[in-house]
């Protein structure tokens, strides 16, 4: 039975009336909350943020200060910008050949003098077994397969490689951006209980490797980089806002309070906002806030001098949260351009950089794309007398029998 369109859009329509006054109210929070944070001076919000095991929540760690604008610096005379994106398809228990495909693509512009532009779509197909299983370097007979949440990272690491290879193909000597779609914390290993040898296949051996190149290369030559993450729902200035106005010690407030509302204490008037409610108030287009340390157990376990720092940056239609390593952030040179070429990517995109838009398109793959994917694989198997029989459950979805 199709949804009961009449029965739900009452209900819908009660709860949006109290979202939308809920909501309003906590934007008419901001007010004295961008007043509280605004005088607190750097000290005190550093020292207030120190990362703690005993609050119930994930806050930012202040680098330099709470809340701050900074302007957006002047861009180059000419510049390079290279973005990645990815797809996948995961395997289908249905077809009669385990495999997963992801199809990565790339979008290369140059900027300025001698403009050029090159979009790149590169598909890959997991098939065997060394390439649909990570193995146990230490014992043979141990191995997790990569599908479901492991090839979302999978594919994460994928983008950021062919990032790094893209980066190493220009020649020209211009300042460059490298830029991906998403985040650089591997939020997939959290709270996961992964054997060790997976986690070094993500994250030391995938990207923390991928980085330390990137770094090297930025020694000799301009490189920044930066994954951007458009309409983020993160919370962690909001609650480093909430911990520098806490009274308490960290140890009362993880026995005293939960991990989204606290009702009768001080930084009650924080519940249910966004980092962006924030930001979009405080912030005018092309300002960036200040720079923060993500206190996430990845990073914090497992980057290193990798570590992952962030800001928001007001493109323009939205707040953006932009990641970049900690050589990045602690690169004043290497910052300013981060924030610069971004912030124009987004001016030529409307709101949204041009480049990720270009290097979505290339990786997308739609619904099409996997139908003619498994028919390929269905008619391969075929070719060579292998079993093609599907599940039943598979062919009852595709026959109607009633």
């Amino acid at each position: 039975m199709s949804l009961d369109l009449p029965k739900i859009s009452g209900t819908l329509a009660r709860s949006m009336s109290s979202y939308t006054s809920n909501k309003k109210l906590q934007i008419d929070n901001l007010k004295s909350i961008i007043e509280f944070a605004n005088n607190v001076n750097s000290q005190t919000a550093i020292d207030s943020t120190k990362y703690s095991n005993t609050r119930p929540y994930l806050k930012a760690e202040v680098a330099d200060k709470l809340i701050g604008a900074y302007k957006t610096p002047p861009t180059p005379d000419s510049w390079n910008v290279i973005s990645t994106d990815g797809s996948h398809i995961d395997i289908d228990r249905h077809l009669p050949v385990p495999c997963s495909l992801i199809n990565t693509g790339t979008c290369y512009i140059s900027y300025g003098k001698k403009p050029e532009a090159n979009l790149i779509n590169e598909p890959s197909l997991k098939l065997h077994q060394e390439e649909m299983y990570i193995s146990n370097p230490n014992n043979h007979n141990e191995s997790e397969l990569l599908t479901g949440n492991l090839l979302s990272i999978e594919r994460a690491i994928v983008e950021i490689k062919t990032l790094l290879e893209q980066v190493k193909l220009i020649d020209n000597g211009l300042p460059t951006l490298a830029l991906v779609d998403g985040s650089l914390i591997l939020w997939g290993l959290s709270g996961q209980t992964y054997k060790s040898y997976v986690i070094e296949h993500f994250v030391k051996l995938g990207l923390i490797n991928t980085l330390e190149e990137l770094r090297q290369l930025s020694l000799t030559s301009k490189i920044t980089m930066a994954a951007y993450i458009s309409m983020p729902r993160s919370t962690e200035v909001i609650n480093a806002i909430r911990a520098t106005s806490c009274p308490q010690t960290s140890e009362f407030c993880g026995e005293r309070c939960n991990s989204h509302h606290s009702q009768s204490f001080p930084c009650s008037n924080t519940n249910g906002l966004l980092d962006k409610d924030l930001f979009d108030v405080f912030l005018k287009s092309g300002e960036r806030s200040p720079i923060y340390k993500s206190q996430s157990s990845i990073p914090m376990m497992h980057y290193g001098n990798h570590h992952t720092y962030f800001y928001y940056l007001h493109a323009g239609n939205e707040i953006a949260r932009i990641e970049i390593p900690e050589w990045i952030a602690t690169n004043p040179e290497l910052l300013n351009l981060n924030h610069s070429i971004i912030y124009d990517q987004c001016k030529r995109g409307q709101g949204y950089p041009v480049s990720i838009s270009e290097a979505h398109e290339q990786a997308v793959l739609s619904g099409r794309d996997r139908e003619i994917f498994k028919d390929l694989v269905i008619q391969l198997a075929l070719q060579n007398n292998l079993d093609t029989r599907s599940s039943q459950k598979d062919r009852s979805k595709q026959t109607p029998w009633l």
